[in-house]
């Protein structure tokens, strides 16, 4: 039975499942089928990036309802809407209880900090703004956080030692055991630095820690010019979490995260790309990102709904031929 409220600000009328009491496996949440009541085992699990309803300037807490009502089993908030809430009396702990309540994980977050790059004192107060970050997701329960080459990607910057990389890497990841969030190594395909998958992983492996771990898009791959092949030398363990979207036939040189387009919609080699993930048996989350005006101007629960039902498509899709 559907569960009916309006959404907090605005009045938008949201339906949820309600959570029913089930025993959960060691990863936190039950099988997809089990909660739909089917016995049809899904490859992945699918969680919402807000980036993809960012332009409609909603609050987090309409953002979770959404996120919910469309059927995702997560959400990947940004930093800044965490702050936000914080700043306008919110609690995120509290926020947090209602995410699982509505049978939500909060499997990543997006924040920007200059974690990688030369200059000390630059990296150091990014180290900070980096734990600040990390604080802020472990109230809501959040698991993992994005670390792209922030500082260090624009065309000017100086080329950065993949070594030393992994050295900085790894004080990330010693912040990250003492809050109990996660930080992924991003792979930006406009970056100077980290722009390539094999760079991802070299510093991933040689951080030296047990959490290393990627956090991979289908297009940044195309934009940074990798092979899908580069994920053969992963483990679904080295594997945080994977963003999907789609694209049109855009040169690499020419393509802008604006261009992004709901799976299936585009021209990116989805099915290799599902299959492969499962061949090395990642079997977890793939969470949409969007950046498109045109969805912006839409209804954001029919953004939603949309971007998960294609999303759904491409990968039956994948494994039915």
């Amino acid at each position: 039975m559907l569960r009916r409220h309006l959404s907090p600000g605005t009045g938008v009328l949201i339906e949820t499942v309600p959570t029913v009491e089930r025993e959960v496996p060691e990863e936190g949440l039950a099988p997809l089928p089990e909660l739909l009541g089917t016995g049809e085992p899904e490859a992945f699990r699918y969680c919402l990036n807000t980036s993809t309803l960012r332009g409609h300037g909603l609050p987090l807490g309409e953002l979770v309802d959404i996120t919910a009502a469309a059927g995702f089993e997560g959400i990947e908030p940004w930093i800044d809407e965490l702050e936000k809430y914080s700043a306008e009396g919110g609690d995120l702990s509290e926020l947090g209880d209602r995410i699982r309540d509505l049978g939500l994980s909060v499997e990543g977050g997006i924040g920007f900090f200059e974690w990688v790059v030369d200059d000390e004192a630059l990296r150091a107060e990014g180290l900070r703004k980096a734990r600040h970050a990390m604080e802020l997701l472990a109230r809501l329960g959040g698991k993992r956080i994005a670390a792209p080459a922030f500082g260090a990607h624009t065309a000017d910057a100086p080329a950065i030692d993949l070594l030393a990389a992994a050295d900085r890497y790894r004080a990330l990841l010693d912040i990250g055991d003492r809050t109990g969030v996660v930080p992924m190594v991003e792979v930006w395909g406009f970056s100077k630095n980290i722009r390539r998958m094999g760079e991802g992983l070299l510093i991933a492996a040689e951080s030296d820690h047990p959490s290393a771990c990627l956090l991979a898009d289908i297009y940044h791959i195309y934009k940074g010019g990798s092979s899908l092949l580069a994920l053969r030398h992963l483990s679904a363990e080295a594997i945080g979490l994977f963003h999907i979207n789609d694209y049109p036939n855009i040169p690499p040189a020419d393509i802008t995260d604006a261009d992004r387009v709901y799976p299936g919609d585009g021209i990116a080699p989805l099915t290799p790309l599902f299959r492969c993930l499962s061949d090395i048996g990642y079997d977890r989350f793939l969470s949409l990102e969007l950046f498109n005006k045109d969805y912006y101007r839409e209804d954001p629960l029919t953004v939603a709904r949309t971007g998960l039902e294609k999303l759904r498509a491409a990968v039956d899709k994948a494994f039915s031929l």
